[in-house]
C-alpha cells in the first residue's frame, strides 16, 4: 500500500507534536497550561455513593521524615490527593489546591501523598512557593483509597466514610467544592 505525500506529511507532523508535547520541557509546559485551562473550566468533582474507609492503619512520612499515622485523623474531615511533579495535570490544579488548603488548613486535614522523589518535590514546592503538607506513603494505604491515576482526590468526612472521589485536574477552589467542604464541617 503506498501513502500518498499528505498522508506522510500528516503522520510525520502528529508524530512530530507528540514527541514535542510529551518529551520536551516546552512541551510539559505547554501540556501543563492545557490542563490548568481544562481544570479551570471543569465541573466540581461529583459527590459519590460514601464508602466507609476499610482501614485507618497507614504510615506516612512528611518531607522532614517525621512518622505520621493515618489513625489520628478518625474524626476528622480528610482531604487526601496524590501527586507528582511529572504529571502535568497534577501540576495543573496545584494553584487551586493551594488556596483551598490557604483557606481550609485549620478546620481540615490536607494530605498531598507524592508518588515522586522527595528532592524533586522539594524543589517544586519551593519553586511554585506553596507550602502544602507533603508526605509519602510507608505502609499500604487503605484499600478505598487505591487508584493508578494521578492525580487522584479524596475526601473523607468526620465518620470515616470517602464521600468524594475524583481523578484528573480540577478546579479545586470552586464554590461548590467550599460548599461541601463546609457542610462536611459543621455536620455534628
Amino acid at each position: 500500500m503506498r501513502y500518498s505525500k499528505q498522508h506522510v506529511f500528516f503522520r510525520l507532523l502528529v508524530l512530530g507534536t507528540l514527541v514535542f508535547l510529551f518529551f520536551t520541557p516546552v512541551g510539559s509546559k505547554v501540556m501543563t497550561k492545557f490542563n490548568g485551562w481544562v481544570a479551570e473550566s471543569a465541573t466540581v468533582a461529583k459527590v459519590k455513593i460514601p464508602t466507609p474507609l476499610d482501614t485507618y492503619t497507614w504510615e506516612l512520612e512528611d518531607m522532614n521524615s517525621n512518622a505520621f499515622h493515618f489513625e489520628t485523623q478518625k474524626g476528622k474531615v480528610v482531604f487526601v490527593n496524590f501527586w507528582a511533579t511529572w504529571c502535568p495535570p497534577c501540576v495543573a490544579e496545584m494553584p487551586s489546591l493551594q488556596k483551598l488548603h490557604d483557606a481550609y488548613k485549620d478546620k481540615v486535614t490536607f494530605m498531598f501523598v507524592a508518588r515522586d522523589e522527595p528532592e524533586r518535590v522539594s524543589k517544586f514546592l519551593k519553586k511554585k512557593g506553596y507550602d502544602l503538607p507533603v508526605y509519602y506513603s510507608k505502609t499500604q494505604r487503605p484499600d478505598v483509597l487505591a487508584s493508578k491515576l494521578l492525580p487522584t482526590t479524596y475526601i473523607v468526612d468526620r465518620y470515616g466514610k470517602v464521600i468524594l472521589t475524583e481523578t484528573g485536574a480540577m478546579d479545586w477552589y470552586s464554590e461548590k467544592v467550599r460548599e461541601e467542604l463546609e457542610r462536611l464541617i459543621t455536620v455534628e
